[in-house]
């Protein structure tokens, strides 16, 4: 056993030495080492012209540069959208796609199946002959079947604002700029009217540049009549006005006499969210999408989180950003996760979210550790821009009905934290819960999560509830870290990744030596899921396929318990090549992409020509 891999039982193990060992490159005979280098392998590196080979760059971040998972379908192949609608196409010959329904059929690929799951969901497939399981659902003469009573009850019971959808209606208000956010602006009035003096970052340094991007400029700097008390860290902890008496402002006042008294909740009357003692879904990019969090919530998870969405995107009507915020019935407990470092933006989205949406929280994102994301003064950024966070989470408090939660992680540098300074001053804002990951920026996966640190914090944060969150792969890791330290209750991220029936385990105190036929299963679970949530033509199939392939490059971390030679399996251990109980344990457990491509085509049929699949992410994670 290698350093750092867990023990597997020797029996599964005897495959190992027959796998081909890689060929090392032929070493270069001295006739081929050009004239001009003989003689000068003894010379020191100080003499030496060349320039030192470049150092091994680690494998971290994303891979950039992959090929296109969901490869496009030429105009010529597909069936024009009026057609599909039973309309006239308006734009006759000149138009690009195709018109005859007969000759589509003939060219399009074979169907994956013979059952659709949303003609049986609904009663009526709306991808009609698109559909890649369009035999279930259509005539001999390729008009769509529709099963009256199934659709009525469906549409009866179907809400698009429940579920989180961007209608037309709002993304043409939210594109011409015409939603009003009253709240927001009321917000952004006061804070003009009692902060004009500049921000301190955490070093204590002054930042002149505008905080409130929506506020003008001579509003901010023409405020004298406000007092600021500062800590020791440059912090605001209380902003109060001048008494009556005292000279007024020259800056024009709006709206001094409001109703604001009466309309504005307090926090006792405000929506609550019981978070004791739950299992919390960590919101998790690209692969926390909802198909994978409708498992988990078979599983047994309690509370779950949309993936990260960009306050900016939102408010623009991005549909793809708006699809991350989308919730399915069977999330009872259900929040949103908004990355931005702006008060204007980040309260305009919170007002947005409270009138347009159904969630039960709104998670502020202060742990993203991506450049991209902390290069715009974002994700966990804001731990070094606190004035700037305090701005953004009293707007947000204030302009939101329902409680807003944050996220965050140990600090910014790898050997500094400063989450125990930003616990204190948060709990003052009247966040309703906070999740801490035990690591800093810095150090991404690359350490091991720092628990003690995390119940440091958790005791600061009373009475408000804690999450900690870092390296629980197991029932066993959940005890320890619930019994010793203060948090309320876990957050689980990459050990729901690579086994999500941990939370099963945690709530049935026991290891699940789950077959390889229960997980194919779930895989097929989570196949159904996605061709409902995504669609059932050619581009929600693909799209399926790509998330699906996403998480089997999480899901083949996984060790059986009965191949383990002593459970439970930690998660800074990397899996040995092992051979499984049966075929398909074997190909689960598989590091290579293209047998993770196989199981994708198991449940999704083939791939299109020349598709090739890299995962996302390149680490991988292991301490």
């Amino acid at each position: 056993m290698r350093p750092g891999e867990a023990a597997i039982k020797q029996e599964y193990l005897v495959m190992l030495d027959e796998q081909p060992k890689q060929k090392e490159p032929p070493a270069q005979k001295e006739s081929e080492v050009p004239e001009e280098n003989h003689g000068k392998e003894n010379e020191s590196e100080s003499a030496s012209t060349e320039p030192p080979p470049p150092k091994k760059q680690k494998t971290k971040g994303q891979n950039k540069a992959r090929p296109r998972t969901v490869p496009k379908v030429a105009s010529e192949f597909r069936i024009c959208p009026n057609v599909h609608r039973g309309t006239v196409c308006q734009y006759g010959d000149k138009c690009k796609f195709m018109h005859d329904v007969r000759e589509y059929m003939e060219k399009k690929p074979k169907d994956i199946g013979e059952e659709c799951i949303n003609f049986q969901l609904t009663g009526k497939c709306k991808y009609g002959v698109e559909c890649r399981y369009a035999k279930s659902h259509l005539t001999e003469n390729y008009e769509n079947i529709v099963v009256e009573e199934k659709y009525k009850e469906y549409l009866e019971n179907y809400s698009e604002k429940d579920q989180n959808v961007l209608t037309r209606d709002l993304m043409n208000i939210l594109r011409k700029k015409k939603f009003k956010y009253e709240k927001t602006s009321q917000y952004l009035k006061k804070m003009a009217l009692v902060d004009s003096r500049p921000s301190r970052g955490e070093d204590g340094q002054q930042n002149t540049k505008n905080e409130m991007p929506g506020v003008p400029e001579n509003v901010l700097n023409n405020n004298e009549n406000t007092t600021v008390s500062k800590s020791q860290n440059h912090i605001p902890e209380k902003v109060t006005s001048q008494p009556e008496e005292a000279t007024p402002s020259p800056a024009t006042t709006v709206g001094c006499v409001t109703d604001e008294d009466v309309i504005k909740l307090r926090q006792c009357e405000k929506k609550k969210v019981d978070f004791k003692d739950k299992l919390y879904l960590a919101p998790l990019t690209t692969v926390g999408n909802l198909p994978y969090r409708r498992v988990c919530k078979r599983l047994g998870v309690d509370i779950t989180c949309g993936e990260m969405a960009m306050s900016t995107n939102l408010l623009q009507g991005g549909q793809g950003e708006w699809a991350l915020l989308r919730r399915h019935p069977s999330e009872d407990v259900f929040g949103v996760q908004i990355c931005g470092g702006y008060p204007d933006s980040m309260s305009k989205v919170a007002e947005l979210i409270n009138a347009e949406c159904n969630v039960d929280f709104i998670d502020i994102n202060m742990g993203c550790p991506i450049d991209l994301v902390f290069k715009k003064g974002e994700g966990s950024a804001l731990m070094g821009r606190l004035s700037k966070l305090e701005k953004v989470v009293r707007g947000m408090v204030e302009v939101s009905d329902i409680p807003i939660t944050i996220k965050m992680r140990t600090g910014i540098y790898e050997n500094k934290n400063t989450a125990h300074k930003v616990v204190p001053m948060i709990k003052e804002w009247g966040v309703g819960a906070m999740a801490l990951h035990g690591r800093t920026r810095e150090q991404r996966y690359t350490k091991a999560a720092d628990w003690e640190y995390i119940n440091q914090c958790a005791q600061l944060s009373d009475p408000i509830p804690f999450f900690g969150n870092g390296d629980i792969l197991s029932f066993e890791d959940a005890n320890l870290h619930r019994e010793n330290t203060h948090v309320s209750g876990l957050m689980i991220a990459r050990g729901a990744l690579i086994k999500p029936w941990i939370f099963t385990e945690i709530k049935e105190q026991r290891h699940w030596d789950i077959s390889s036929h229960e997980r194919f299963e779930i895989l097929r679970e989570y196949t159904n899921f996605g061709l409902e949530h995504w669609g059932s033509d050619h581009k929600g199939v693909e799209n399926t396929r790509r998330f699906l392939l996403e998480w089997l490059s999480f899901l083949h971390r996984y060790i059986p318990v009965g191949v383990l030679e002593q459970p439970p399996q930690k998660i800074n251990q990397r899996p040995p090549a092992y051979v499984g109980r049966d075929d398909m344990e074997t190909m689960l457990a598989s590091r290579n992409a293209n047998d993770w491509v196989k199981l994708s085509e198991m449940l999704l049929g083939p791939v299109p020509d020349n598709f090739i699949f890299l995962p996302k992410h390149k680490a991988n994670s292991y301490s």
